[in-house]
């Protein structure tokens, strides 16, 4: 089995910066992507970024590009999100997604999900 924990979310100012991780355990074979994906408050789950971790290919939706930066540590098993320019609409909860196998055919495992609010 896999697990996924997020960290590093929690209460910053607007124009501040974060950054998340995903750490992820267990009996992995290979990871194929990672994902980041939020939702806020009354909204549906949106994706964020995706990165191939392979070879570290990136992928944003408009509300990350060019504020958000998504990264890996392959021989960790760790994802980052790095969000800077904060604004209040950013404030959701943060969950990390990943396309892992174990034996034979990859799974889709997620994380708990972490809790980012962006106010003064």
């Amino acid at each position: 089995q896999v697990q996924l924990v997020e960290s590093g979310g929690g209460l910053v100012q607007p124009g501040g910066s974060l950054r998340l991780s995903c750490k992820a355990s267990g009996s992995i074979s290979r990871i194929n992507h990672m994902n980041w994906y939020r939702q806020a408050p009354g909204k549906e789950r949106e994706l964020v970024a995706d990165i191939n971790w392979n070879d570290g290919d990136s992928f944003y939706t408009d509300v990350a590009k060019g504020r958000f930066t998504i990264s890996r540590d392959n021989a960790k098993n760790i994802m980052y999100l790095q969000m800077n320019s904060l604004k209040p609409e950013d404030t959701a909860v943060y969950y990390c997604r990943g396309s892992i196998a174990t034996t034979g055919i990859p799974y889709d495992y997620w994380g708990q999900g972490t809790q980012v609010t962006v106010s003064s």
